[in-house]
C-alpha cells in the first residue's frame, strides 16, 4: 500500500486493452463480473452462447482508466474456421498471422457463417493482449486446440485463465500439460464463483510477465484492490461492532408476571432478529451482492445450524456455545431476566433516594430504572451465549462474502446441490474454523470488555426507547471493531 507522500502512478494515454475470449460458456462474462465486482454486468446463464456481441468495461484507479476489458462472444466453430483460413492460404496469399486474419475479416465469410468468430478476432486484433478463458471441468479437445491455433495467428500475447478450478471434477493439470506444447507456458487459475483471496493479484502478476511495459499499471491496480479490500473489511467490522453494542445494551422493562415477561421476551427477540437482518443487508450492499444471494428467511452458510433461529438452543450447541438452563426452558430462550437491575450498584443508594423523592433531574436515567424495580418491574436482556452466536455467524457471513465471486448464480443456501453451492459451503466451513480458536474474543471465557461496558449502558442501544449516543459509545464501538479485526487477522 503506497505511503501518503508516494507519487501516484500516471497511466499512459490509452489503457491496457484486454480481449476476453474463449469457447462458448466457459465463464468469460463471469470473469468480468468478478473482476469489476458488478453482478449486473452482461448476462450470465448456464447455457451456451449467452454473449452475442462485444461489451467493454474499464478498471479505474485513482480516477485513471488503467485497463479496458472486452467481453466477446464464444467461439463455436473453430475447426471450420481453421479449415477456412487454410483455404485462404491456398488461394495464393502468402499472408500469415495477423495478415491472414485480416484477410478473413475482409471476406464475406466474416459477415456470414463465421460472423461470431469474426467479432472475437476483430476485438483481439484491436487489443494489447487476450485472456483465453478455459472451463477447467471440460476435457481438452481438438476444438480447443483449433481455437488456440486461430487466436495465435492474431499475434497478440495470450494468457490462458483456468476457471472453475474449485469444482471436484476439474482437470486443471491436464489443461496445463496441454497448453505447454502450444507455447502457452504461463497460465492463471481464477475461479469466478469462489476466487482465492489473492486470485486477482495472481492474475495481474501473470499478465505483467507477458506485458512488462504495462507492469506499473497492473501493479497500481493490485495496490488499489488491496486498499479497497481492507476498507471493506474495516467497514464490515465496524457494522458488526455496532450490531453487537446495540444488542448488548438492549434492555426492556416488564412487569414481573410470567405472561408479561414472556411477551417482553418475545418482543426482545424480534428486535434482535430484525437488527441482525439489517446488518445482513448492510453487508450485502457493502460487498455489492444482491439480497437474493442470501435469502432473508434464514442465515444459511452451510449445514443445518445456519438455518436455525438465532435463539435455538441447538444452534448454540452446534456452534460450540454453552446453553444455559433458561435456554432449555423454551419460553424465555435466549433471554436473561435481571432481578437486580445489574450494573446499577455504584451509587445506588443515592440514586434510589433521589428516585423515591421524585428528584428526576438528579436521578436521571438510573433513577427511572430503579423506580421501575421499586414498582416491581424487571429488565429483560439478551443472553451472553446468543450475543456470541450473533457475532460468530455474522463473521462467517463476512468471510463468505469476501470469498464469493460476483458471477455465482446459486444463492448461499442450506443444502448445496450444485458444484457452485458446494464451493460456497466449503468456504463457509473455512470461515467457521477461523473463529474456533480459544483466542477469539467471542469465544473467550468472558465477553469482550466493550460488550461488558455496553451491558450497563442501556442508552447505547438504538433499539431502545432512550437511545442517547455519546463519545464513550463511539469509542467502545471502535475498540470492539479493532478487537474483531485483530482476531480476524490472527486467524
Amino acid at each position: 500500500m503506497p505511503t501518503p507522500d508516494a507519487v501516484p502512478y500516471l497511466a499512459p494515454t490509452a489503457p491496457l486493452k484486454l480481449a476476453v475470449v474463449g469457447h462458448t460458456n466457459t465463464g468469460k462474462t463471469s470473469l468480468l463480473r468478478t473482476l469489476t465486482r458488478d453482478p449486473d454486468f452482461g448476462e450470465v446463464a448456464d447455457q451456451a452462447g449467452t454473449t452475442r456481441h462485444v461489451e467493454g468495461v474499464r478498471l479505474i484507479t485513482e480516477g485513471q482508466a488503467l485497463v479496458a476489458l472486452y467481453d466477446t462472444p464464444g467461439l463455436e466453430d473453430g475447426m471450420g474456421l481453421l479449415d477456412h483460413l487454410d483455404t485462404l492460404h491456398t488461394q495464393g496469399s502468402r499472408d500469415i498471422g495477423p495478415g491472414r486474419i485480416q484477410r478473413f475479416l475482409d471476406s464475406p465469410a466474416a459477415q456470414g457463417r463465421f460472423e461470431q468468430e469474426a467479432r472475437v478476432l476483430r476485438q483481439l486484433l484491436d487489443s494489447d493482449a487476450g485472456l483465453y478463458i478455459i472451463d477447467a471441468r471440460d476435457p481438452v479437445l481438438g476444438k480447443h486446440r483449433d481455437e488456440l491455433a486461430i487466436l495465435a495467428q492474431c499475434g497478440k500475447p495470450l494468457l490462458p485463465v483456468l476457471n472453475f478450478v474449485n469444482a471436484p471434477q476439474q482437470r486443471a493439470d491436464a489443461w496445463r500439460a496441454a497448453l505447454g506444447p502450444l507455447g502457452l507456458h504461463v497460465a492463471a487459475s481464477f475461479d469466478t464463483v469462489a476466487p482465492a483471496t489473492d486470485g486477482e493479484a495472481q492474475l495481474y502478476d501473470k499478465l505483467a510477465l507477458l506485458l512488462d511495459s504495462h507492469a506499473p499499471a497492473l501493479q497500481a491496480i493490485k495496490t488499489d484492490i488491496a486498499k479497497q479490500k481492507a476498507a471493506r473489511h474495516e467497514q464490515a467490522m465496524q457494522g458488526l461492532a455496532e450490531l453487537l453494542i446495540d444488542v448488548a445494551a438492549l434492555r426492556l422493562s416488564s412487569p414481573p408476571e410470567t405472561a408479561a415477561l414472556e411477551q417482553t421476551a418475545k418482543r426482545l427477540r424480534q428486535l434482535v432478529r430484525d437488527r441482525e437482518q439489517q446488518c445482513v443487508q448492510m453487508l450485502l450492499a457493502l460487498y455489492n451482492f444482491r439480497t437474493s444471494d442470501f435469502p432473508a428467511h434464514a442465515l444459511p452458510l452451510s449445514g443445518e445450524r445456519w438455518g436455525m433461529d438465532l435463539f435455538s438452543p441447538q444452534a448454540l450447541k452446534d456452534m460450540g456455545l454453552q446453553v444455559s438452563k433458561g435456554m432449555a426452558a423454551g419460553a424465555m430462550a435466549g433471554v436473561t431476566v435481571d432481578l437486580l437491575t445489574g450494573g446499577l450498584s455504584l451509587g445506588a443508594a443515592a440514586v434510589l433516594g433521589a428516585a423515591v423523592g421524585g428528584l428526576w433531574q438528579g436521578a436521571e436515567r438510573l433513577g427511572k430504572r430503579l423506580l421501575g424495580r421499586i414498582q416491581g418491574y424487571q429488565e429483560v436482556s439478551i443472553d451472553d451465549a446468543v450475543l456470541r452466536l450473533l457475532g460468530l455467524r455474522q463473521l462467517a457471513l463476512i468471510e463468505a462474502l469476501q470469498r464469493r465471486g460476483h458471477a455465482a448464480l446459486a444463492p448461499i443456501k442450506l443444502e448445496p446441490s450444485s458444484s457452485e453451492a458446494g464451493d460456497e459451503a466449503r468456504l463457509s466451513e473455512a470461515s467457521e474454523a477461523q473463529t474456533q480458536g480459544p483466542k477469539h474474543p467471542l469465544r473467550a471465557r468472558s465477553l469482550p470488555e466493550p460488550l461488558l461496558q455496553a451491558r450497563v449502558q442501556a442508552q447505547w442501544s438504538t433499539l431502545g426507547d432512550n437511545y442517547k449516543p455519546d463519545d464513550q459509545r463511539t469509542e467502545t464501538v471502535r475498540a470492539l471493531s479493532l478487537a474483531l479485526m485483530n482476531a480476524s487477522s490472527d486467524a
